[in-house]
């Protein structure tokens, strides 16, 4: 069975095979002094321009992405952080040192647009990089600038930084990016550090005093291959994440059309239960009833946000298809049935496998119905589910008295 080592929080509870123990009355024990910063306790959720817009961005779409955002309802969902990626400043610094926004695209500047995004109570994120200039090449990137560029960001109102590592000068990144970090820090502004190394130096092993996430995977794609790849990569460092810093597996591609729908709530299941940041990643400007049905979807959010912060891990793996699992408050588990095959399969998801003591009678709910099934299980849980295609399945355990007997 999987073992979650190190998980004493506010709400924790501890499997093994013969018992479950509550320790849920225990007093907070911090794992690791982070950034005190106080952000990302939960998985950060918002919008970003890069994986749809590219460098082909400006205001007046940052604009009307913060406002679909609030009149899709995605915003009372969770998603407020409004990231502005790669191309938003001029080539080159002014003449004493400072970014300066491009004025073709960003005339009113950074302030006025964060003051906007603020009036819609959502959040400001911007991009840098910890080289000399950004992956795009199209401005600086902050290695050696890091104390003025941080006091600006902090000026500005910014909640946000996605931090790249584009030409960097091959310098180590644990040499590149605590200068950012310590220069946001004494800004005495919390904004979330969103360390983007690419997974290159296995950032999950260092960066938990340097960042609020970091990347384990290098940039996705709008494919299946690309997908489930990068859930994969990232699902290795399960163990070093944890409310105020997590893995993450870069932004979402639901949308953006090179998916099946199927295929996208894998993505989305798997990024849910991995407690990867929930970054948008298409225009929401212009969002179908599907797209919003997979990115709105309150039950796999509500599991992404879980305060136990636990990411769930691949249990067991039998040819091409997985069983996904991982704890959550309240003595619950989530549950991924995964086929990664071109055919159908049936499922079995084993207590033994998940974390379950033997005999546990579980009431499971299927979170993509939004159904509680009325059978009750025992011991497993099995499922059909079709090619390139997954059931996410929520499990929450029953006290049964002696007249109540489970359904089988």
């Amino acid at each position: 069975m999987e073992k979650y080592n190190g998980l004493v929080m506010m709400a924790v509870v501890m499997f093994c095979s013969q018992c479950w123990i509550d320790v849920e009355a225990r007093p907070v024990i911090e794992r690791r002094n982070l950034l005190a910063n106080g952000v990302g306790m939960t998985p950060p959720m918002g919008w970003n321009t890069w994986n749809h817009f590219y460098c082909d961005i400006n205001e007046t779409v940052i604009r009307e992405s913060a406002d679909a955002l609030v009149s899709s309802g995605l915003a009372k969902l969770g998603y407020r952080y409004v990231n502005i990626d790669d191309c938003w400043a001029e080539h080159d610094r002014d003449s004493t040192g400072y970014l300066v926004p491009k004025r073709s695209t960003f005339p009113s500047g950074i302030k006025a647009l964060a003051d906007y995004v603020h009036g819609k109570g959502l959040k400001l994120g911007i991009y840098s990089d910890a080289g000399h200039r950004t992956c795009s090449q199209t401005m600086p990137g902050s290695l050696g600038h890091e104390q003025k560029d941080a006091e600006t960001f902090a000026s500005w109102g910014i909640d946000y930084l996605k931090y790249d590592n584009c030409n960097n000068g091959d310098l180590k990144p644990m040499k590149r990016y605590p200068e950012m970090t310590r220069a946001l820090m004494s800004t005495g502004r919390p904004i979330f550090v969103s360390l983007c190394e690419w997974g290159d130096m296995h950032p999950a092993l260092w960066a938990d005093t340097l960042g609020n996430s970091w990347r384990t995977t290098f940039d996705i794609n709008d494919s299946w291959d690309s997908m489930i790849s990068r859930a994969d990569q990232n699902e290795v460092y399960a163990e070093h994440a944890r409310p105020g810093g997590w893995n993450d597996p870069d932004m979402l591609e639901v949308g953006n059309g090179g998916m099946s729908n199927d295929e996208y709530i894998v993505h989305f299941s798997l990024w849910a239960a991995s407690k990867a940041p929930l970054l948008i990643g298409c225009d929401v400007r212009s969002l179908t009833n599907e797209t919003l049905a997979i990115i709105g979807n309150e039950e796999a959010i509500a599991v992404n946000q879980d305060p136990l912060g636990v990411q769930a891990k691949k249990v067991r793996m039998d040819g091409d298809h997985e069983v996904w699992a991982g704890p959550l408050s309240g003595y619950r588990t989530v549950v991924v049935l995964l086929n990664r095959s071109p055919e159908f399969r049936t499922i079995t998801a084993q207590w033994d496998d998940i974390g379950l003591p033997p005999n546990t009678v579980v009431e499971v709910r299927d979170l993509w119905k939004h159904a509680t099934l009325e059978k009750r299980f025992v011991n497993e849980l099995r499922a059909d589910v079709h090619h390139h295609a997954c059931k996410m399945f929520l499990l929450t355990p029953l006290t049964l008295s002696g007249k109540d007997e489970p359904k089988v």
